[in-house]
């Protein structure tokens, strides 16, 4: 049997702190009356002591030292104090809950409607709740040196390898699938520069996907925030070291996408787990009014307090974990503006804001924030600080319009292929401060994008009510499967004329793990429901085509400086040269005129970029069209570098006397040298 002892004080790190003849533990409530312990038998088993924290700080930290005890222990906590949800507590110690600091869990989480039981039924929820064990963990690692994302690729990390046949049967689905030689050269040969990994932390599945006999394929639903998932890393960290490694070696930088919004203990109806049981007063927001009606800017049912100190440095020590431990190169914030949540609404000076920025592990790693939540004032596209990046949306579907032939979209175009110079402070911000994309996650995929006009989510039992119902998306005359090559030949050019949009635009590209290799969901824009062959890629029906042209367009945007230069377009003079100069067919400048034409389907673009230019042509139209190039300045040769409808031609040179002929719904570079 084991003791506990106030006698070393407080511990400077929340969670278990391994020491030489034992183990200190700290947890944070304000709220609480006493804090216990739980231990269990090495199997997890059966609870064999609980221990009430005897150390308890002023500013609500509650600790005690277990002589003795090892790494590997299994532990939980139980909180004692009110229930009371008019007054915001729901203290329950029946409920065994999980540290929030843990770094490794025994099991994964699974739902069960007791975890929500009232606390006079006195179920102990025990059986059903993970154990934390101890770890002593290495904090070493070494992130790469910081630079923008570039080429950045989203990655599901089960669906990315759960069917891929060429893989050990054990791996698949997992983390460690990514350091084998098969993912690690088909990331190579596609050029990314960047992972983005979606979340890895130990999450729980909604409640009415239980009822539904679904399971969340997403991971947008985490307790703790500082722990893997033992479904996705079973290998805990030192799995996620060896693959962040494995793919630093190619190179490749590693993000991770974070639930710092929420947890998945959802709303007043939800599971008791952690912070809820912990103090549900303080870690959550509430309304004023109610201190039972939990404020819910993120959909999900709850929304962290991240203004208050315990929580925004539970948030800052989680990331914290995810770099020193496992080398972590930055992060991609879910709903991140509840980062900068106050109860005066937004502020890019929030305290977890200031707190990442200024902090000697984080403060130069990578940060993209998905710049919007579903609260009040929720849209912040170009109003966060230094040094965060951000997600784009105003390009995904500026972008789908113009290819779906909306009319009047050829200026909004324009406007994105510059970098977004309405939406970033040309002053203060640079267009790779944004991340393009034309699909993610949440979505159709670009298959789906362009042979779907409505959503198809009946798989998700919502009586296809849920998902986004405006897509920008068109068919191209058959909803969905069909036989008829036309149709999939009209299909196959918009994808890669998407793909070539994307590529020539200022800022970061990003697209999701399977665009390149024509992925279709069957129409289900909001698959984080379907774990199965739904969200799974399907290597087996993988596009070798459309993989070595999306390769082929990463090439050519390293390897021709004006595609990728770091400036927003302004049409002013640069080294010289106009920055950029709008084309039109005939080769001249466009005019007032030929903005306010609707109904424009060419647009053309020459890039300035010093020693080189790059002109880029965009042909939305069903016809051909003829196009005569500019003439190059003196000593420049002009070579015809692609052409997205014959995705096979090799780089020519061109004959600056022809014309050239851009096939229907395609987009044509060029290189002046």
């Amino acid at each position: 049997m084991f003791s506990i002892t106030r006698e070393r004080g407080a511990p400077i790190r929340l969670g278990a702190s391994v020491e030489a003849d034992g183990v200190h533990f700290a947890v944070f409530s304000a709220h609480a009356d006493r804090i216990e312990l739980c231990l269990f038998d090495p199997a997890g088993i059966q609870e064999s002591q609980r221990l009430p924290l005897p150390g308890r700080t002023e500013d609500g930290v509650h600790f005690g030292f277990v002589p003795g005890l090892a790494p590997g222990a299994p532990y939980g906590l139980r909180a004692h104090g009110p229930f009371a949800p008019h007054e915001g507590h729901r203290f329950d110690a029946s409920k065994l809950l999980v540290d929030p600091y843990a770094t490794r869990l025994d099991r994964p989480f699974l739902y069960h409607p007791w975890l929500a039981a009232p606390p006079e039924r006195r179920i102990d929820t025990a059986p059903l709740v993970p154990r934390a064990v101890v770890e002593d963990l290495s904090r070493d690692a070494r992130p790469l040196p910081f630079a923008k994302p570039g080429f950045t690729y989203e990655l599901p990390v089960r669906a990315f390898s759960q069917m891929r046949s060429d893989l050990p049967q054990r791996l698949r689905g997992t983390l460690a699938a990514l350091a084998e030689p098969a993912s690690l050269e088909h990331l190579t040969r596609l050029g990314v520069e960047t992972v983005e990994l979606m979340p890895l932390a130990a999450a729980i599945d909604e409640r009415h996907l239980s009822a539904l006999g679904l399971t969340n394929a997403w991971g947008y639903n985490p307790i703790p925030h500082g722990a893997p998932d033992p479904r996705l890393v079973p290998g805990g960290w030192p799995e996620v070291r060896r693959v962040v490694d494995a793919l630093h070696a190619r190179g490749i930088r590693v993000l991770l996408d974070v639930v710092l919004n929420h947890s998945g203990e959802s709303d007043r109806y939800g599971p008791t787990l952690s912070y809820r049981g912990l103090d549900n007063k303080t870690y959550y927001a509430a309304s004023p009014d109610d201190p039972d009606a939990l404020v819910n800017d993120t959909g999900t049912g709850n929304t962290f307090a991240l203004w208050r100190e315990p929580v925004a440095r539970m948030a800052l020590d989680a990331l914290k974990n995810w770099v020193e431990i496992g080398g972590i190169d930055g992060f991609r914030y879910d709903l991140g503006t509840v980062l900068g949540r106050t109860p005066d609404g937004f502020r890019p000076d929030a305290p977890l804001l200031q707190m990442i920025a200024e902090d000697a592990v984080l403060k130069d790693r990578v940060h993209i924030a998905e710049p919007w939540d579903i609260g009040p004032g929720g849209y912040q596209v170009g109003a966060f600080p230094k040094p965060f990046l951000e997600w784009q949306d105003r390009f995904r579907d500026d972008i789908r319009r113009f290819w779906r032939g909306d009319a009047g979209t050829a200026s909004a175009l324009a406007t994105r292929l510059s970098g977004s110079p309405d939406l970033f402070d040309p002053k203060t911000r640079v267009p790779s401060d944004g991340v393009n994309f034309i699909d993610a996650h949440d979505g159709f995929t670009l298959r789906d994008l362009v042979s779907y006009e409505t959503k198809h989510n009946g798989a998700n039992g919502e009586g296809n009510r849920d998902g986004h119902g405006d897509n920008h998306s068109w068919n191209n005359g058959a909803e969905g499967l069909t036989r008829d090559p036309g149709i999939l030949e009209r299909r196959r050019r918009d994808v890669r004329a998407l793909l070539a949009t994307l590529f020539v635009a200022r800022g970061n590209p990003m697209i999701v793990a399977g665009d390149e290799l024509g992925r279709t969901q069957g129409g289900n824009n909001n698959a984080y429901a379907q774990d199965n062959e739904t969200f799974w890629i399907d290597w087996s029906a993988a596009d070798e085509e459309l993989i070595a042209f999306t390769a082929r367009l990463q090439r050519l945007r390293r390897a021709l400086p004006p595609l990728s230069l770091d400036r927003f377009l302004t049409g002013e003079t640069v080294e010289g040269e106009t920055d950029v100069v709008w084309l039109r067919a005939d080769g001249g400048e466009m005019g007032p005129e030929d903005w306010a034409d609707g109904n424009r389907a060419l647009v053309g673009l020459r890039l300035a970029g010093g020693s080189e230019a790059a002109i880029v042509y965009l042909n939305r139209g069903w016809q051909p069209l003829d196009i005569r190039v500019p003439e190059p300045d003196a000593g420049r040769s002009v070579w015809l570098e692609l052409l997205s409808d014959r995705p096979e031609a090799e780089p020519r040179p061109f004959d600056i006397g022809q014309v050239l002929t851009l096939g229907a719904r395609s987009v044509a570079i060029l290189r002046e040298k």
